[in-house]
C-alpha cells in the first residue's frame, strides 16, 4: 500500500515527527510512505486543511496513493474537508483504538488526527500505536467477527451513495478556483511524488495543465 502523508500549515512544524513515526512503523509491513508535507512552517507553499482535502481527492482518485494520513489542530476541519471531495472516505482518529475499528469496520482510506490537541507527553508513542493498529491488518475485515456481513454490506451502500451525491473528481478540477487548485499541487516535492506514481492519465494531464499556467 502507498500512503501518503500530508501537513497543513498550523501543524506543519510537526511533519518530521509525524513522517518518521508512520514511516518507521508501516514500512516494515511493506508498506510506502510519500511524504507531500508540508515540510516545515516556513515552506512557500502553505496548505490550509480545505487544499489538503483537494490534495487527497487527487492522490486518491488518480490512484497514486491507497491511502491519506492528515490532519489538523483538532482534526475535525481536516475530516470534514476531505469528506467534502468524490472518492475520499476520511475518519477521525485519535488513538489506536479509533485507527483500528475505522480500518476494520470503516474501511476508509484516509484519517484526519489531532496534532495539537492533546499532542502532548507520549504524542510519539500515540501516533507508533495508531499507525500499527491501522496497518497492520487488512482493512475491511470487520468487527466483531459477527458483524462482517452487515458492515461490509453498509460500506458497499456508502460508496454508492458517495457516487450520486458527489462529481467526479474531474468536474472537480474544472470548476473548482483555478487559482486554489494551482497552489495546492505546487508543493515543493508535489511534482516528483505525484506524476511518478499516477494512474490516472486524464487527471494527470489536467494538472500539468494547470501547473504550466
Amino acid at each position: 500500500m502507498k500512503i501518503a502523508l500530508i501537513n497543513e500549515n498550523s501543524q506543519a512544524a510537526k511533519n518530521e515527527i509525524i513522517y518518521n513515526s508512520l514511516k518507521n512503523t508501516v514500512e516494515p509491513m511493506g508498506h510506502e510512505v510519500l511524504n507531500f508535507g508540508m515540510y516545515s512552517a516556513d515552506d512557500e507553499t502553505q496548505l490550509t486543511y480545505v487544499m489538503n482535502g483537494l490534495l487527497a481527492a487527487i492522490l486518491l482518485n488518480s490512484k497514486a496513493v491507497d491511502f491519506v494520513v492528515t490532519g489538523c489542530g483538532t482534526g475535525e476541519g481536516a475530516m470534514l474537508a476531505l469528506n467534502s471531495f468524490p472518492g475520499v472516505l476520511c475518519g477521525h482518529v485519535t488513538s489506536p483504538l479509533d485507527a483500528y475499528l475505522f480500518g476494520q469496520v470503516n474501511d476508509g482510506n484516509a484519517i484526519a488526527m489531532p496534532f495539537a490537541q492533546g499532542f502532548g507527553w507520549g504524542a510519539e508513542l500515540n501516533l507508533d500505536y495508531t499507525f500499527e493498529k491501522l496497518f497492520s491488518t487488512e482493512m475491511g475485515g470487520g468487527y466483531p467477527k459477527e458483524r462482517v456481513v452487515p458492515e461490509q454490506r453498509n460500506k458497499k451502500i456508502l460508496d454508492e451513495v458517495k457516487k450520486i451525491t458527489h462529481h467526479d473528481i474531474m468536474y472537480v478540477l474544472e470548476n473548482i478556483d483555478q487559482d486554489f487548485l494551482k497552489t495546492t499541487v505546487s508543493g515543493e516535492k508535489f511534482k516528483e511524488l505525484f506524476f511518478a506514481n499516477c494512474q490516472v492519465p486524464e487527471i494527470a494531464d489536467y494538472i500539468k495543465k494547470v501547473i504550466s499556467e
